[in-house]
């Protein structure tokens, strides 16, 4: 009898994003757990230049690709999970796991998802946009400073990972922070600062027989030293990270529905993960959503799926399956 020929998955890691050592963590996850049995794996780096490479040697796309089934894009941030990747995957005829161009771009561009789920009539924090495009970065500064309430949260409009964000108080700091995530990004976010319990939700769809099914919320609590869940924070292991979170029941049940629904309003596919800010009086924020959320040994997803008894490996295999089922 002929053995089923094993499963080519393709595995991009690195990319030229601030996010390129998160990437090279989660797709080196990635490869550990994959089954053996079922898949072959061919490991494809992305350098910071944006070159692709196997095995060390530099290929185009096309070339790296050649007789893979399907793709796992393990990739964080710019490239890897704004839509520029799967534009070139889509031009090879190739299916690939996480988002589509279209939910890409959408849930990368923070301002364009606030809108968005603003018709779905979930809330969002307050904010205020500046444009380097627009020049005079020291009248919208001014003008934007009057406009929030203090605190604000400042970010650049289209990173993850929290990178260049940072909280501001006061004028100085206001006028630092933007100056600091005008090195990130042309594009700046400035949102009221939400008191209250950091939360975030993953899905997945068509699991344990839902068509969305929800994860339960963790808690996120960062180290004393930290006024949010900065990128050290985020990778140090110095956060505390309670799953399940540290919630009522019907905050939970409220939290895992706005995770539903962002992943569906914002055209997300296979799995993604929500970030939301949970106060006692005010209710429940969305913060922001993740289409390709880390799967490294730090990373909240696997310490999610761990809490419903599944893991990586059984995770990894449904993603793939949906991948080639599209």
């Amino acid at each position: 009898m002929i053995p089923e020929r094993k499963i080519s998955v393709a595995v991009l890691r690195g990319g030229p994003s601030s996010e390129h050592e998160v990437s090279l963590k989660t797709g080196e996850s990635v490869l550990n757990n994959l089954h053996a049995g079922k898949y072959t794996a061919r490991d494809i780096v992305i350098d910071k230049n944006g070159a692709w490479h196997v095995v060390g040697t530099k290929k185009n796309p096309a070339q790296a690709l050649t007789g893979v089934d399907v793709v796992f894009n393990a990739m964080h941030g710019e490239y890897g999970e704004d839509g520029q990747v799967q534009r070139i995957l889509e031009q090879l005829s190739l299916p690939y796991t996480g988002s589509d161009v279209f939910g890409s771009v959408l849930a990368m561009n923070k301002i364009s998802a606030k809108r968005r789920l603003a018709t779905e009539g979930i809330k969002t924090p307050a904010h205020a946009v500046i444009r380097k495009e627009q020049g005079n970065i020291g009248e919208q500064i001014l003008s934007t400073f009057r406009s929030l309430p203090l605190p604000v949260i400042i970010k650049p409009a289209n990173l993850g990972s929290s990178v260049g964000m940072s909280v501001a108080r006061d004028f100085s700091t206001f006028e630092a922070g933007v100056y600091t995530a005008l090195k990130h990004a042309d594009v700046i976010l400035i949102e009221e600062f939400i008191k209250g319990k950091e939360a975030t939700c993953g899905v997945v769809e068509r699991f344990r027989g839902k068509d969305i099914y929800s994860l339960l919320p963790i808690e996120i609590r960062p180290p004393a030293d930290k006024e949010f869940f900065d990128y050290e924070a985020k990778y140090s292991g110095r956060s505390e990270e309670i799953c399940p979170g540290n919630f009522s029941p019907e905050e939970m049940r409220e939290i895992q529905r706005l995770a539903a629904v962002a992943h569906q309003s914002l055209g997300l596919r296979h799995y993604s993960r929500s970030d939301f800010m949970v106060t006692p009086k005010r209710g429940i924020y969305y913060l922001e959503s993740n289409t390709l959320p880390g799967l490294t040994q730090e990373s909240l997803m696997p310490k999610a799926l761990g809490a419903i008894g599944s893991g990586l490996p059984e995770f990894l295999d449904h993603v793939l399956m949906l991948a080639l089922a599209n």
